[in-house]
C-alpha cells in the first residue's frame, strides 16, 4: 500500500484560494483527524479544520474515492482562504497526521500506475500547464483526449495482426493452420512500414509547436536585420548602429504569431572576416540558419548578393529592408522598413501564413516529444529487418516484430504479450 501525500496545487504566495489536494489510502482519517469528519463525495463541503486545539481555517473540501479520482486512490481537495499563515499551518497539521510532501509530478504518476491515463496523457498534463499559446493548449489538449495515444494504437494494431501470423506458423507448425502463414505478413508490414515513414517524416510539427517554431534572420553585414529584429520583438534587444558587423553573436527572442510560439534569431551579417570574434559570429549565424525551419533574408539597399546570395535557399522568406531610403528592386519579396514600420504588418502576416502551413495539420501529430521520435525510429528499424528475414527466417522475424511492438508499447507506457496471444486465438482456430 503507498503513502499518503500532499501538495498545494496552486500557485504559492498571497491569493483568494490556495487548494491542497491529498492522494493516499490515509485520506479519510486525515480528513477526521483536522476535524472533517467523512465529506460525502464528489460534493463541495463546508468544514472548519482544527489540529491541536486551534481552528485552522474555514474550508470547502471535496473527497474522491478510489478508483474514480485522478489518481485512482483515495483523494481530497482542501479549497483553503489563500493566506500563506493558512497555507503553512494545514501543511504542518498535515506532516503531523503522517502525511509526506508530494514530489514533482508524483499525482500524474500515480495517475498512471494506477491505470488512470497512459503516458502520453501524463505528458499532456505537463505540457497544458507549460502552454503558452493557443496552439501549444490545442495540441495538449488533443494528447490529453487520446489522439496520439489512438495513432500509436493504430500502428501497434497492425504489428500484432502481422506478429500473430508469424508467432502462428512458429508455434503451431503441425495444428491446422494454412501455409506460409509468416510470408502473408508481408502486405501487413508492408502498410505499417508506409504508415511510420509518414509518421518520422512529420515528426518535427509537434516539437515545433511545444519548443517553437525557429525563424532565424540572415543576410548581409549592415543589411538592416538587427533593426527589423527589433521591430519585430517590440523591444530594444539587439544594438543598432551604422558599423558594419555590429552583431557578433546570436541572439534570440521568443514571441507569438498566428497562435504558435516562434523563437526569433538575429545574427551575424554573412562575409568573410579577419576578425576571429566576426569570424566565429559568421560561423554561428550559419550553423543556426542550417537548423531554422524559416529562413528570413534580408536585403539592404545596395547588396551585391555575395556571401549571402550564395547562400540562400529557394523558399527562404525575402525581405528588402530599409523601404524609407529605397526602393525595392524588382523581384518577389517584402519591403520592409523598421524605421517607419512599413510593411511590418504585412512581414508579421506572411511569417503568420508559413508558420500555419509548416505547423497545422489534418492530423495529430505522431510525435511531440523526443521520446517518442526514439521509440517510433527504433519500431521502424525493427520492422524493416523483419520484413527482410520473413521468409527465410520466420523465428527471428518474431523476434524483430516484438522488438517493434515494445518500442511503440514504450510510447503509451503498456506491456502487453497478451495483445500477441489475443490476436493468435481470435484468428485462427487453434485450440481445437
Amino acid at each position: 500500500m503507498t503513502d499518503t501525500l500532499f501538495a498545494l496545487a496552486t500557485p504559492p504566495g498571497r491569493g483568494a484560494i490556495a487548494v491542497i489536494r491529498l492522494s493516499g489510502p490515509g485520506v479519510v482519517a486525515v480528513l477526521e483527524g483536522l476535524g472533517a469528519g467523512t465529506p460525502e463525495p464528489r460534493r463541495a463541503s463546508l468544514r472548519t479544520l482544527r489540529h491541536g486545539g486551534e481552528v485552522l481555517d474555514e474550508a470547502l473540501i471535496l473527497r474522491f474515492v478510489a478508483p474514480h479520482s485522478y489518481t485512482g486512490e483515495d483523494a481530497a481537495e482542501l479549497h483553503l482562504h489563500g493566506g500563506r499563515a493558512v497555507v503553512e499551518a494545514v501543511s504542518a497539521a498535515l506532516l503531523e497526521l503522517g502525511l509526506r510532501p508530494a514530489e514533482p509530478g508524483e499525482f500524474t504518476r500515480r495517475a498512471f500506475q494506477n491505470g488512470r491515463m497512459d503516458l502520453t496523457r501524463a505528458e499532456a498534463v505537463a505540457d497544458l500547464i507549460d502552454a503558452e499559446t493557443a496552439a501549444q493548449a490545442r495540441q495538449a489538449l488533443g494528447q490529453l483526449d487520446g489522439a496520439l495515444a489512438r495513432t500509436y494504437a493504430g500502428f501497434r494494431a497492425r504489428l500484432l495482426r502481422a506478429l500473430a501470423l508469424v508467432e502462428a506458423e512458429i508455434d503451431f507448425p503441425d495444428e491446422d493452420v494454412p501455409d506460409q502463414l509468416a510470408q502473408q505478413a508481408g502486405p501487413e508490414l508492408d502498410a505499417l512500414t508506409a504508415a511510420l515513414d509518414a509518421a518520422l517524416a512529420d515528426a518535427g510539427r509537434g516539437e515545433r509547436v511545444r519548443d517553437g517554431y525557429r525563424v532565424v534572420l540572415i543576410g548581409e553585414t549592415n543589411a538592416g536585420k538587427s533593426a527589423l529584429f527589433n521591430a519585430l520583438v517590440e523591444r530594444e534587444a539587439a544594438i543598432v548602429t551604422a558599423i558594419p558587423g555590429t552583431t557578433r553573436d546570436v541572439l534570440d527572442a521568443e514571441l507569438e504569431i498566428g497562435g504558435y510560439r516562434v523563437r526569433l534569431s538575429d545574427t551575424a551579417g554573412l562575409r568573410d572576416s579577419d576578425d576571429p570574434v566576426e569570424a566565429e559570429g559568421v560561423r554561428r549565424a550559419r550553423a543556426r540558419a542550417e537548423a531554422a525551419d524559416l529562413r528570413v533574408w534580408v536585403r539592404g539597399p545596395g547588396d551585391l548578393e555575395g556571401d549571402a546570395a550564395a547562400y540562400a535557399r529557394p523558399d527562404d522568406l525575402v525581405v528588402f529592408s530599409k523601404a524609407d531610403l529605397a526602393a525595392a528592386p524588382a523581384g518577389p519579396g517584402l519591403a520592409v522598413s523598421a524605421a517607419t514600420g512599413q510593411g511590418l504588418d504585412a512581414l508579421r502576416a506572411a511569417l503568420a501564413d508559413r508558420v500555419a502551413r509548416d505547423l497545422a495539420g489534418a492530423d495529430f501529430p505522431p510525435v511531440t516529444r523526443a521520446r517518442h521520435l526514439r521509440r517510433l525510429e527504433a519500431a521502424r528499424a525493427a520492422v524493416a529487418a523483419a520484413r527482410a528475414r520473413l521468409a527465410d527466417a520466420p523465428e527471428l522475424a518474431g523476434d524483430d516484430l516484438r522488438r517493434a511492438a515494445d518500442a511503440l508499447a514504450a510510447v503509451t507506457g503498456e506491456v502487453g504479450v497478451e495483445d500477441i496471444l489475443g490476436e493468435v486465438f481470435s484468428s485462427f482456430c487453434i485450440g481445437k
